[in-house]
């Protein structure tokens, strides 16, 4: 059989296919990334949650406890209600280099990460 196709067909043929690879290739990076992204930052919300309970527990512990020394229970809950107040207003002043450019560093540093291809 007489193969009729010229170069120039078969090197349209060839860059189409190195397109599409290249899609397919880029397509899967993203996802990849993506479910890295995802899955880091659920385990954070896991690891999160954990921590904020267990600060709640130990909230109300030290609260009846200054209460008890105080004499009523209220004043304790007063007092570490107050210093969650005062912890809210530092995050609220300093939320950018606290919390927003780390996190977003974070984010692209995964993103940006390379794997390591055996």
């Amino acid at each position: 059989m007489i193969d009729d196709t010229t170069p120039i067909a078969t090197l349209f043929e060839r860059a189409e296919d190195y397109a599409n690879t290249t899609l397919k290739l880029v397509k899967l990076n993203a996802v990849d990334k993506s479910a890295e992204i995802v899955s880091s930052l659920f385990s954070l919300l896991v690891v999160s949650m954990t921590v904020v309970l267990s600060i709640i527990i130990i909230s109300i512990g030290v609260a009846l406890w200054i209460g008890k020394q105080l004499g009523d229970s209220f004043y304790g809950f007063f007092i570490i209600g107050s210093f969650y107040l005062l912890t809210a207003i530092l995050l609220r002043v300093f939320r950018e280099q606290w919390i927003k450019y780390p996190i977003s560093n974070s984010i692209i540093r995964q993103m940006m990460k390379q794997k390591k291809h055996n």
